[in-house]
């Protein structure tokens, strides 16, 4: 049985991830620098009563890359997928040290202590496609970045010293940047389950630049799936865009979750300023990805929303007692 290392595994997509393992008959050794986050954001919790092949450490790369060897000694897993970043692209203006911090020199600590490592088949870094600034165009992989503000620049770095260990140590890593990740489970200051709360409590959501700004939406069993794909077949150094074809602005999602939910737009929605340095639009060509390793996003928009407002509902109690914001972690 093929061993995963998950590093971020409270992270949205983290958890999803192995969730899918398990249930592809993966081993998983999950970790992260919070102890496990509630049920309702954990999928392998969902269905499970148990798991097996299943194990948790709370890990903080930042402060202990030594219990990060440690882990590599009595696990020995085949393969790393490294979800741990430091996330959230206005807060990093704030106090930017704490990104370069963790998406630069502890991600720096943890591949360097991979080079006394024998038996990694595969290193997937999860990026972003922050790191190219703001598109107005279908881009490759191959593009230029030009990241835009301190969370971009903090991500980019990371993957310049990820592809530096690459080419002179040899580290079989490959990136991944998707497009918009959204699904059951996600981080309630998302965009999309904001929205939804916004629309059954009766909250406000702020809009910021009137929602103007273009993605494209993917939902994360689509990106697992992708991700999986890539971890077991792709040529290490290679980088693949997870996107779908189709792009909405941010006004059209919130429009159609708000008619999806019965709810009135002027009630829920106030139109704000938009914000600094956030970049207009992402327009990731994902057919090498396609082309490569047979991978085709197939869950909708309107089902992935429609599966993400059930979840919602079905939790409401729970997160209407939650804070709703972001809450930094340094």
């Amino acid at each position: 049985m093929k061993r995963f290392l998950i590093l971020g595994s409270n992270s949205f997509s983290g958890s999803h991830f192995c969730h899918y393992l398990l249930q592809n008959g993966y081993e998983v050794m999950a970790t992260s620098r919070s102890a496990e986050a509630l049920r309702p954001f954990l999928p392998y919790r969902w269905q499970e009563n148990e798991l097996p092949h299943f194990t948790f450490e709370q890990l903080d790369i930042n402060q202990d890359i030594q219990a990060f060897v440690r882990i590599l000694k009595e696990y020995s897993p085949h393969f790393i997928v490294n979800f741990a970043a430091q996330s959230m692209v206005n807060q990093s203006w704030e106090r930017p040290a704490d990104w370069i911090n963790t998406n630069l020199l502890a991600m720096t600590g943890l591949i360097d202590a991979l080079t006394n490592y024998d038996g990694l088949e595969k290193f997937v870094q999860i990026t972003t496609p922050e790191v190219y600034g703001s598109t107005t165009s279908l881009i490759s992989e191959n593009a230029m970045i030009s990241p835009s503000t301190p969370y971009a620049v903090s991500r980019a770095a990371g993957d310049l010293m990820l592809k530096a260990y690459h080419e002179h140590y040899g580290l079989p890593v490959n990136f991944t940047r998707a497009a918009n990740v959204y699904g059951p489970g996600q981080q309630l200051y998302r965009i999309v389950p904001r929205t939804i709360l916004a629309c059954l409590t009766g909250q406000k959501l702020t809009l910021d630049g009137g929602g103007k700004s273009k993605r494209a939406f993917i939902h994360i069993t689509d990106v697992c799936k992708a991700t999986l794909d890539i971890a077991l077949s792709a040529k290490a150094g290679e980088t693949f865009h997870i996107s779908p074809n189709t792009f909405v602005s941010i006004r059209q999602l919130v429009d159609q979750i708000i008619e999806m939910t019965g709810a009135d737009f002027n009630e829920v929605v106030t139109l704000g300023e938009e914000r600094r340095g956030k970049d207009q639009a992402y327009f990731l060509n994902s057919e090498k990805v396609r082309i490569e390793l047979d991978w085709e996003d197939s869950i909708p928009l309107v089902e992935g929303l429609t599966q993400t407002v059930s979840w919602v509902k079905e939790h409401l109690e729970i997160f209407q007692k939650m804070e709703l914001g972001y809450v930094h972690k340094p």
